[in-house]
């Protein structure tokens, strides 16, 4: 499965449009990851345990996205755009969402 943000894919025609397809996951981050990464705010630098629960969470949502492209017949998504947000109270779950442009494409020559 080819998977891009750009609209075309370069030596490649789109055959057929199959139509948008997402993928969507939440996943709540613990207290102590927390506390963790306001003390790294305080001092600076980056939070590991965040980027990894972010990397997570993405590749989750773009998983469930290309199993759903896959079912269309789909050999690519095109036009993938990733969102992120907070949810819940306090903010203690993240969210994020991908969608794009389910397609069947073939090489050029």
């Amino acid at each position: 499965m080819i998977l891009t943000t750009t609209h075309n894919l370069e030596g490649y025609k789109v055959e057929k449009y199959l139509g948008v397809v997402t993928g969507e996951t939440i996943i709540g981050a613990n207290m102590f990851k927390d506390l963790f990464a306001s003390v790294r705010d305080l001092v600076g630098g980056r939070s590991g345990a965040y980027e990894k629960v972010l990397a997570k969470a993405k590749d989750i949502a773009m998983q469930e996205m290309e199993e759903r492209a896959q079912e269309l017949g789909a050999n690519a998504i095109l036009a993938i755009d990733l969102d992120y947000e907070t949810v819940g109270q306090n903010s203690s779950m993240l969210m994020v969402s991908s969608s794009g442009t389910a397609v069947v494409v073939s090489k050029t020559f």
